[in-house]
């Protein structure tokens, strides 16, 4: 059963273990035409409104890249300063005008609530692409869903494991986000490792140990961490006061293959919600690391849009129709061979 069709998808709150394996099922089934190994057209007409009012990169390209790849269009807008919202307008009031345009919103903003509230106005259905520091559902999603895959590949499961999570833990909304989904889960170990003052928040260790999960918190990476997963995270400078204040904490914890050898298994795979900051001072993912086997970054973008097709085709139920709209790739594509 589609419990989503027609819904908002603002929380992971929303999802349990069985609507979560649906939405995984579904995913998968996406891979042909994410490989552009076939077209749908099951989305032919349809319009998804993809307003980023806070900067975006990888999650708005994503958004609009799996809305095309079933044959659907995009209209965007990016940035507050080009939105009525910076000439005073409500959220609400953007809401009922921009649903209007659209069947379906994929949503960004600064503020944490916004997108629940901008949902309240919509005509149609919105998913939440990131709300300040409160969530990111659909990159909980994705990331559970690569912890899965890479966990399959070593012969393990999400049940019984350790994930280490690493750095601004205190902003980081994915990191909040994918620990509420992993509490659906059994017998996880986490070793939540940050500079004090970036800890994760209370209420998210509070709902890790009410799931019956144990978990440890340092702010030190010492001895060998014989982690399944290592998910690291950047230094949230948005989130800061000011960009000396996020200087004081940026490259604490640099990962680069020689520190991976000697506090990692050789098997931990390596994760991160990107970007990753590059920059000299900071470095959180060595270059180094970009041929280890484990790192598993990139395939993270990958199986973003599988997991944001497979929500537009719930949300707008057409997910057991999809197939009946395909058609043949006519152009060269070398991610057929993929």
């Amino acid at each position: 059963m589609n419990q989503f069709k027609g819904q908002h998808i603002l929380s992971v709150n929303q999802f349990n273990r069985d609507n979560i394996q649906q939405v995984f099922q579904v995913a998968d089934r996406m891979r042909p035409y994410a490989h552009r190994q076939k077209r749908t057209k099951v989305l032919d007409g349809a319009i998804l409104g993809n307003l980023f009012f806070e900067a975006s990169t990888r999650t708005r390209v994503s958004f609009g890249t799996a809305f095309n790849l079933l044959g659907g269009e995009v209209r965007e807008t990016a940035g507050m300063a080009t939105s009525a919202l910076s000439k005073g307008e409500s959220l609400f009031d953007t809401a009922r005008v921009l649903s209007s345009y659209s069947d379906i919103v994929a949503m960004r903003h600064p503020d944490a609530g916004s997108v629940a509230e901008f949902a309240e106005g919509s005509r149609v259905p919105v998913i939440n692409g990131g709300d300040g520091p409160n969530e990111h559902p659909t990159q909980a999603l994705l990331d559970l869903y690569t912890i899965s895959k890479e966990l399959q590949f070593h012969g393990d499961s999400i049940e019984g494991m350790h994930i280490a999570m690493i750095g601004d833990l205190k902003h980081g909304r994915t990191v909040h986000s994918l620990s509420k989904l992993l509490c659906l889960y059994k017998n996880i170990r986490f070793t939540l490792i940050s500079p004090q003052e970036l800890a994760m928040p209370q209420y998210i260790m509070d709902e890790i140990d009410n799931a019956g999960h144990s978990f440890k918190v340092t702010d030190q990476l010492e001895g060998s961490v014989d982690a399944d997963i290592c998910y690291q995270t950047r230094v949230q400078e948005e989130r800061f006061t000011s960009k000396d204040e996020a200087n004081k904490y940026r490259g604490k914890f640099r990962l680069n293959q020689d520190i991976y050898t000697r506090h990692f298994q050789s098997k931990t795979v390596i994760m991160h919600p990107l970007p990753r900051d590059s920059r000299a001072d900071a470095n959180e993912l060595d270059n180094d690391l970009n041929l280890n086997p484990n790192l598993a970054i990139f395939r993270q973008v990958d199986n973003g849009v599988l997991i944001r097709m497979a929500l537009f085709a719930l949300t707008l139920g057409v997910e057991d129709i999809v197939e009946k709209y395909d058609c043949d790739v006519q152009w060269y594509s070398n991610k057929q061979n993929i």
